[in-house]
């Protein structure tokens, strides 16, 4: 194994011990079965045997318009949704059987020299979804188009139970007996509800992103709801809603991954910066007060730092000893920033130590927050000035409102404990 690979596999770790047991529903469209199906089917199984219970949901938009050209019906929608009427639902019929059938057998194969080599995929699909009419809306019928009534978790938790990955369509059924034509997307919202599953996966054509092109990364549910309220695609609109639905009902996590975007779905998975954007109704990035827990992140975050003299070596019993000084900033539970107060009260002072941010998280206004925090600290303490010592980084200060001072300006407590060998400057700010 190559270190990258080793490095790779280190960082995933945790990712792969904290996702075991839990339950997945991934939701995506008949296009991700136009394509390469296999690389999708690759990275299911692989998920898969990770220990990760999964509730797979497939649409059949493109098979249905071509059964529908075939059989020479023309389609008709309101309100952006299908009408389906008995004809259209022979067709919707046909092109979803056709499709389940293709996925299940991708996911049956045991190809030599691929992630499936020697594997044995058990698929479990059926009636699992209750539907009922959407009715009469604008007066307009829309017959055999259909809303989810319920999902059976009992059932599907059975079947995951037993090892299987459980196969959701586009479909749900009375109990009168008639088939409805439900989308992929409500299927796979109500299916992660009905569960309480730990994420909701929706694999999307395109990444989301801000007017000015940058990635969205992370959506609260409040954002998720104002962006969808803001725009004027229908599509976004409909997958945030349903993201907004899923958390609400008490789905922990919804990511939306770029369908077409190489590894995209191990690498949301797998990874801390992940590749598709997370919408979730509990805080993914935090800036808090460090805990005893903290120590050992805090120390991987500065020990480069260290090592290069732009921070003071601390060894791992100062910071236990010191930790209620020190704020951090926590990604997915990791310490990625941190940031320490050292008040003076006697000299109206407090000392800025320990400012650092993750090099993969630079860049982008952390250090920024952090030192607004410590100003806020400050503050709160009746402190007038803070301070910061130097050998690298003064620039970084003074563009932030710092100027230089003398030795002689630092708390007698402090001036006795500053390493003339480091030769640090000294920079102030007042507050």
């Amino acid at each position: 194994m190559s270190v990258f690979d080793a490095q790779t596999l280190r960082h995933a770790a945790p990712y792969i011990h904290a996702h075991r047991g839990r339950t997945f529903v991934v939701g995506f469209g008949g296009e991700a079965l136009e394509e390469d199906t296999a690389a999708l089917t690759h990275d299911l199984a692989v998920i898969h045997t990770l220990g990760i219970r999964l509730v797979l949901v497939h649409g059949a938009r493109p098979q249905i318009e071509r059964a529908l050209e075939r059989h020479g019906v023309k389609s008709r929608f309101h309100r952006d949704r299908r009408i389906t009427d008995a004809a259209t639902l022979q067709a919707v019929e046909e092109a979803v059987a056709s499709t389940r059938v293709k996925l299940e057998a991708r996911l049956s194969m045991g190809l030599p020299g691929t992630p499936m080599s020697g594997m044995r995929l058990r698929v479990v699909s059926g009636n699992f979804v209750t539907a009922r009419p959407l009715g009469i809306i604008d007066g307009v019928d829309y017959q055999y188009t259909g809303a989810v009534r319920r999902v059976d978790a009992g059932a599907i938790r059975e079947a995951l139970t037993s090892g299987a990955i459980v196969l959701l369509s586009a479909l749900g059924y009375s109990p009168t007996g008639e088939t409805f034509n439900v989308p992929a997307r409500e299927v796979a919202t109500a299916a992660a509800a009905a569960l309480r599953a730990d994420k909701l996966i929706l694999l999307v054509d395109a990444p989301l992103t801000t007017e000015s092109g940058s990635p969205l990364r992370h959506l609260s549910v409040h954002a998720a709801q104002r962006l969808a309220t803001g725009t004027t695609d229908p599509t976004l609109r409909a997958m945030l809603e349903a993201a907004v639905a899923a958390c609400t009902a008490g789905v922990r996590r919804v990511h939306f991954v770029e369908r077409t975007h190489p590894d995209a779905l191990l690498a949301e998975l797998f990874t801390r910066q992940g590749t598709g954007t997370l919408v979730t109704a509990e805080p993914y990035e935090t800036l808090r007060r460090a805990q005893v827990g903290d120590v050992g992140g805090i120390l991987e975050l500065i020990e480069p730092l260290e090592r290069t003299g732009v921070l003071v070596r601390r060894s791992r019993e100062q910071l236990e000893l010191e930790i209620d000084r020190f704020v951090v900033m926590a990604l997915d539970g990791a310490v990625i920033a941190s940031a320490a107060l050292y008040p003076y009260p006697e000299d109206r002072m407090g000392e800025l130590a320990c400012l650092a941010v993750h090099p993969d998280y630079r860049g982008v206004g952390r250090g920024d927050r952090l030192l607004e925090h410590v100003e806020t600290q400050a503050r709160n303490l009746g402190l007038e000035r803070i301070f910061v010592l130097t050998t690298q980084t003064a620039h970084w200060f003074r563009e932030r409102g710092f100027e230089p001072e003398t030795l002689d300006a630092l708390p007698m407590p402090r001036k006795s404990l500053y390493n003339y060998q480091r030769n640090s400057r000294m920079l102030v700010k007042r507050l």
